[in-house]
């Protein structure tokens, strides 16, 4: 679900179609490879995403795979069109329906999908955790459920920084080359300086609205910063209403208070159209605003302006997962273990610019860094990334932090630590409930 043109992207469910995941799914708990399907071969199907540079990688990988396994082709298409991604991918399930693997499983919508008993639980296969765990390091056990296993194969990532226009920093007399954003003070002292000039109306314009995603893009990567690389839930308990998240809340209040950000909705791309000289977006972007944008990218601040190499930030990924209709489950696993290989990341590197979750990626790949160096401080970042957590209800956990963030920090209605506590509570509750 990337953006054609300057529309931003959303890579999770719409607010409707939330409701349509949730409302899909039954009591039935996740699937293993067990059975004749754990152990059979023969042709499979996939989907993947339906964005141009995500379609070619996917119709090479398929080429190279087919080339070599005449007897277990893969039938390759786009996903369905629908309201989004997430109720097609839903609605399959239930319909029984869904490809042997879908390369546009987003980590939210995993524990609802599992719920369904519509994914596969690659762990079941003797080297699935361990295949997993080997290519993705550390960041690997983020994508475990609450009991350890693997329902979804980490992918790609957009680790997500702050992206800002020189010519506007330039305008308003600061340093466009070597910008002072890494504190909090100075950050919204620089953002003051912004708007205060002249030079545009809104210092930073992350999206106002109440869908449940947003809070990705404001305070999801700058709590991952500040705490350090902590995800919202820990251990089946809410994290966030910590002295870390409310530095957090409160920086981007006090943006709201001194209208340095917009309370009001923007219906196209405010930092494509100079409305901001700032935006929080991952390497997807780099393309998009590469001819309209005199750019550079930082990463998010902390309240202490920590270095780059020690900050974390959100990941904004997209994984494959493997669907429980599927009859050749162990091609579909050759295939997915293929399609994650060192070469099929290259070519994900080099046709889409999003960074495979592989440790050390600029070291696995050196070649495309030297050339491409725009994306060489993303491939740095994106060892230090967070995950959204899987948890049970990991929609619903996010509409209830969305709704309690903008009440008290978008639109200045009550205190933001009671205002989080509470949210918290409401979350431990959801968390808890299978």
């Amino acid at each position: 679900m990337h953006s054609k043109g300057l529309t931003r992207r959303i890579l999770a469910v719409t607010a409707a179609s939330a409701t349509v995941v949730l409302a899909l799914g039954a009591c039935a708990s996740g699937g293993t490879s067990g059975g004749d399907a754990a152990t059979a071969r023969g042709p499979i199907t996939i989907w993947y995403s339906n964005n141009s540079s995500e379609i070619a990688w996917g119709k090479q990988m398929v080429t190279a795979w087919n080339a070599d396994h005449p007897d277990e082709k893969v039938k390759a298409q786009e996903i369905p069109a629908g309201k989004s991604s997430e109720e097609v991918i839903g609605a399959a399930i239930t319909a029984g329906n869904a490809p042997c693997l879908i390369y546009n499983t987003a980590p939210v919508a995993v524990p609802q999908f599992e719920k369904q008993g519509g994914l596969v639980d690659l762990s079941s296969f003797k080297d699935g955790a361990s295949y997993i765990e080997d290519r993705t390091g550390e960041n690997a056990t983020q994508y475990q459920n609450a009991d350890g296993k693997y329902f979804q194969m980490p992918w790609k990532s957009n680790p997500v920084m702050i992206f800002y226009n020189k010519d506007i920093f330039t305008k308003a007399g600061l340093d466009a080359e070597n910008p002072s954003l890494a504190s909090y003070d100075e950050f919204l002292a620089t953002a003051r300086t912004l708007v205060s000039s002249g030079a545009v109306k809104n210092a930073i314009f992350p999206s106002p609205t109440s869908e449940f995603y947003q809070s990705w893009f404001d305070f999801y990567p700058l709590y991952a910063a500040e705490s350090g690389g902590t995800q919202l839930v820990e251990d089946g308990k809410a994290t966030f209403d910590d002295a870390d998240g409310v530095k957090v809340a409160e920086f981007w209040k006090t943006l709201y208070t001194e209208g340095l950000s917009s309370k009001e909705k923007y219906s196209s791309d405010a930092f494509a159209d100079g409305v901001s000289a700032m935006s929080i977006v991952g390497p997807w972007a780099i393309p998009v605003y590469k001819d309209k944008v005199n750019w550079a990218a930082v990463p998010v601040p902390t309240s202490a302006g920590t270095t780059a190499d020690k900050t974390f930030t959100f990941s904004d990924a997209k994984n494959v997962g493997m669907y429980t209709a599927c009859k050749n489950q162990a091609t579909a696993w050759d295939v997915l273990k293929f399609s994650t290989s060192k070469a099929q990341d290259g070519q994900l590197l080099e046709l889409t610019g999003q960074m495979p979750m592989r440790a050390n990626l600029p070291t696995e790949y050196p070649d495309y860094f030297a050339a491409n160096p725009a994306y060489l401080q993303f491939g740095d970042q994106a060892s230090r990334t967070v995950e959204v957590p899987s948890v049970s209800n990991s929609v619903e956990v996010w509409q209830d932090f969305r709704n309690a963030y903008s009440k008290s920090v978008i639109f200045g209605e009550g205190d933001v630590k009671t205002s989080l506590a509470g949210a918290a509570e409401k979350i431990n509750q959801l968390v808890g409930t299978k």
